[in-house]
């Protein structure tokens, strides 16, 4: 008799225990997946690199909702399907109308007005068709009066949350819908405040 081994009945409950809490009988799952499940991978990323992205914000203009140095998901097939609506917030390559801007600018605003609306903000406020919004999401009153401005179809008004310190649509005029690249899904990281 060897004190080696162990006794059958230490070999049992041994097992016994084991197999109750693990969640599989064998460690097979962290295999190298095989051709099938390097294709899936492959498809996977090639889907995810094709209807989204994640982007970096470099500026304060879409402070509080977004903070410099931010990461962000930007998913790009919803567009496909339907209309921009009202407060999302999209990213965009510069409009071609003003000038010093490549194509290669992207910019990140928030829709504020469609195609058919009047547009204007006076009185520290922005009016949408003569109405005054409620806009609990900017960091201060905008600071500034805009004219009276109609945004034609295939166009939409953009405006960063801070209304100060934002180079957008009062500044340009409205945004061709084609320029739209991507809508905001949600902020994947934000860098410690430190």
């Amino acid at each position: 008799m060897s004190f080696l081994r162990p006794s059958a009945l230490h070999q049992f409950l041994i097992t016994c225990l084991s197999v109750r809490w693990m969640p599989c009988e064998s460690w097979g799952f962290l295999r190298w997946p095989g051709l099938d499940g390097s294709l899936k991978i492959l498809i996977g990323l090639l889907l995810w690199s094709t209807f989204s992205e994640i982007r970096f914000i470099p500026s304060s203009s879409m402070y509080p909702t977004l903070r410099i140095g931010d990461r962000i998901i930007v998913e790009k097939a919803s567009y496909y399907f339907r209309n921009p609506s009202i407060h999302d917030i999209v990213t965009f390559r510069a409009p071609f109308q003003y000038p010093g801007l490549g194509e290669e600018d992207v910019f990140i605003k928030r829709i504020v007005a469609k195609a058919g609306d009047l547009v204007q903000v006076r009185d520290g406020s922005l009016y949408v068709n003569g109405i005054a919004q409620n806009e609990d999401f900017i960091a201060e009153h905008p600071k500034y009066t805009s004219d009276l401005t109609y945004v034609p179809v295939g166009y939409v008004y953009v405006l960063g949350d801070n209304r100060n310190n934002s180079f957008d649509s009062h500044v340009w005029g409205p945004l061709p819908v084609k320029n739209i690249a991507g809508r905001y899904l949600t902020r994947c990281y934000r860098p410690s405040d430190s």
